[in-house]
């Protein structure tokens, strides 16, 4: 199979996605969660059987904010996780949930005190923000720096534009159906970038064994050649992988039900542009230098 010769096909796929992605950056934005806003975390046990529902109705949306209400564990345990962005006192908010909890359910119904409550102050959660930004972008720098030693300035050049390509992808899932981001998803965004470059190196490895093995081959071969023979063990860590985050995505709960997503994703489209973004990146290098060089003589 030629892969090169699909890489137009590859690039308006992706272009396609990464358009989509950057205009829902631009209209829909983040839904940031409390980690990143500042709010309240509750964590309540219920003595009876309630749903998401029965505590929306509790609680007056308009005095707590923009709330998340998240089942957790089994069904029968009847356990919530309630999450408030709200700017007001935390102590405040927290007497607010308590009492319409037990006006609405009454006190005999609700397990006193919550078995868990956080608060992240708005000033802690934009610097937990930058954090954020700035663990991607070192971890990009880091990356760039460390296959320029290995391999070349082009192939560094390459992996992080493959890596931008995922990130920005995967981002874009979560501001299009405006999912929340919070410090799991980051770490599930920094995974994905670990995942995609292992990808990538194993057909930068082959590219550069196979550059001294067929050097009176052209360079379209070379590459072709290098994906179809690591194809097997891509495909192979690939699917294994995706079994795995789908038992997460399916079986895993609420609570990690969005990092399985997030990761979900990332192991798609990370398999992807390690074939289809990455390799042609660096073929269309090689031709544009030798074109060129030839211009030159």
């Amino acid at each position: 199979m030629n892969f090169l010769k699909l890489r137009y096909l590859a690039y308006v796929i992706s272009g396609s996605l990464l358009l989509m992605s950057y205009i829902s950056f631009f209209t829909n934005g983040f839904n940031y969660g409390i980690d990143f806003t500042g709010g309240v975390l509750i964590q309540v046990k219920f003595n009876k059987k309630v749903n998401v529902k029965d505590i929306r109705k509790a609680l007056k949306g308009e005095k707590l904010g923009t709330l998340t209400i998240q089942r957790i564990g089994r069904e029968n345990e009847n356990l919530f996780i309630i999450k408030s962005k709200i700017e007001k006192k935390a102590n405040e908010t927290i007497n607010i949930i308590r009492n319409d909890l037990i006006s609405y359910f009454g006190k005999d119904n609700i397990q006193l005190p919550f078995q868990r409550s956080e608060m992240v102050g708005p000033t802690i959660g934009a610097d937990l923000r930058k954090l954020a930004y700035w663990l991607i972008f070192i971890s990009l720098i880091a990356i760039l720096i460390y296959i320029s030693f290995r391999f070349q300035f082009k192939f560094a050049m390459a992996s992080i534009v493959a890596l931008v390509h995922d990130v920005s992808i995967t981002l874009g899932f979560f501001s299009i159906l405006h999912k929340e981001i919070n410090i799991p998803i980051v770490a599930a965004v920094l995974t994905i970038i670990g995942y995609s470059l292992n990808d990538t190196i194993v057909v930068f490895d082959r590219i550069r064994e196979n550059l001294k093995l067929m050097r009176k081959e052209k360079i379209e071969t070379i590459i072709n050649v290098s994906i179809r023979s690591t194809l097997n063990r891509t495909v192979i860590t690939s699917l294994t992988t995706l079994l795995t985050v789908l038992s997460l995505y399916f079986f895993g709960g609420t609570v990690i039900h969005d990092f399985a997503f997030a990761f979900l994703i990332g192991v798609i489209i990370g398999t992807y542009s390690s074939i289809f973004v990455a390799s042609p990146i660096i073929y269309e290098w090689w031709m544009y230098a030798d074109k060129k060089h030839h211009s030159k003589k």
